[in-house]
């Protein structure tokens, strides 16, 4: 690694990030480049980003670092846009000012004129796997789009020089699908922002719990592929199982599964968006994480609970693949086993002793994830890349699935 932080040091890297979505928006992909772009940046590389106008961008304009698209709302997301097709102002702009590399971090419109522009341009092209578009139709009421999509993503990584994966098992459901040099980045956490220290008293007496009862939290967006019916299940089973026990529900985000959650749990604690220290705040003020989500590409929440010292139930797959070791650090299921999952979460309310030996746990692991190894790989990857001439996908055709 110390090659590439000479090479980076030597000859910065001119970068172009491509995202409909970027930090401060709240979402893991978001979440994600920001630390990405921030990492390069530290590091002396060139960087621009590419990404739709959102509602906060009123008074924004574009320039050399960032350049502005017009978009359309985003169904089920509102404040997010889709970007629109840009490929003829890319090109002027890329024209003038050549990047090395570009990074696409999503497949949508803008996406998709960003790699049409890299095509014509001979500019190499890293793309990351971020999101599992392929499985949210299915909870949208679009099932019949799956196998399109599917196709489209599978083209569209195909004809990038790689793509960057979150996680093992996100790469070999990828590799089976037919996606082909699929590289891992991992995911990182900011040990000192999310901590245990930051547990507040104060916080939990409003939520009417003691230094006794135990919070049950969950950190998300309140929609239907995070698959909330089994948290609502998981929650009254403990309840019911458990009454020697305190239980409160706490969830941190917002969605349109919030009516749903709040009509089957009345007393739940509903705290909205949190960012930064009133983030990490919740975080550390809880006590069990329930992570039910079978559509995740990796779960920055996972990773995020655990710094904070809590003992996380999950399914097996993705960061809880990574992370947790089952009666170590934390609590697994196989996937799509929801009787497993609940039995998983009863487990460590068994008894104390054991919750506070995860929990310890769970905060010693997480505190090695840090971003500055993730950042290091990143830049290796996008140097690499930027070295080895796109040949590959100017000389490959362009099927009809494609639509350009």
């Amino acid at each position: 690694m110390a090659a590439a932080d000479t090479a980076a040091m030597d000859a910065p890297l001119h970068i172009a990030f491509i995202s409909e979505t970027f930090a401060p928006e709240i979402n893991g992909v978001a979440h994600t480049l920001g630390h990405l772009y921030r990492g390069l940046a530290q590091r002396g590389h060139l960087l621009q980003v590419i990404r739709p106008r959102q509602t906060a961008d009123r008074h924004t304009s574009s320039d050399e670092t960032l350049l502005l698209t017009r978009g359309w709302p985003l169904p089920g997301y509102p404040g997010l846009q889709w970007g629109q097709s840009s490929l003829h102002k890319l090109l002027r702009r890329w024209q003038r000012h050549r990047p090395d590399v570009l990074y696409i971090a999503t497949e949508g419109p803008l996406g998709l004129s960003a790699l049409r522009a890299a095509r014509r341009l001979g500019i190499p092209v890293v793309s990351g796997f971020h999101t599992n578009f392929q499985q949210y139709t299915g909870h949208y009421g679009f099932g019949l789009l799956t196998r399109l999509l599917t196709r489209y993503l599978r083209w569209f990584h195909n004809s990038t020089q790689t793509t960057l994966v979150p996680s093992p098992s996100q790469r070999v459901e990828l590799q089976r699908r037919g996606f082909e040099r699929l590289a891992l980045l991992a995911r990182g956490v900011d040990g000192q922002l999310f901590h245990p220290a930051r547990r507040s008293t104060a916080l939990r007496a409003s939520w009417n719990l003691s230094d006794d009862d135990l919070a049950v939290l969950h950190v998300g967006r309140l929609a239907a592929e995070k698959n909330l019916q089994l948290l609502v299940r998981s929650f009254r089973t403990l309840q019911a199982a458990r009454p020697e026990h305190h239980l409160k529900l706490i969830l941190v985000g917002d969605g349109p599964q919030r009516a749903y959650i709040q009509a089957e749990i009345p007393d739940a604690i509903f705290c909205g968006i949190q960012r930064g220290e009133a983030l990490a705040e919740h975080y550390a003020s809880g006590d069990l994480f329930l992570f039910p989500s079978l559509s995740e590409t990796f779960g920055n929440v996972v990773l995020e609970a655990q710094a904070s010292g809590l003992a996380v139930i999950a399914y097996d797959q993705a960061a809880a693949a990574q992370h947790i070791r089952h009666g170590h650090n934390g609590a697994l299921a196989m996937p799509g086993d929801e009787q497993a999952f609940i039995e998983a979460a009863d487990w460590l309310l068994e008894d104390r002793e054991s919750l506070r030996r995860i929990r310890l746990n769970a905060r010693q692991h997480a505190g090695k994830q840090t971003w500055s190894m993730i950042i290091e790989r990143f830049e290796a990857l996008l140097i690499e890349a930027a070295k080895r001439p796109d040949q590959q996908n100017a000389d490959r055709k362009k099927p009809r699935c494609a639509g350009a």
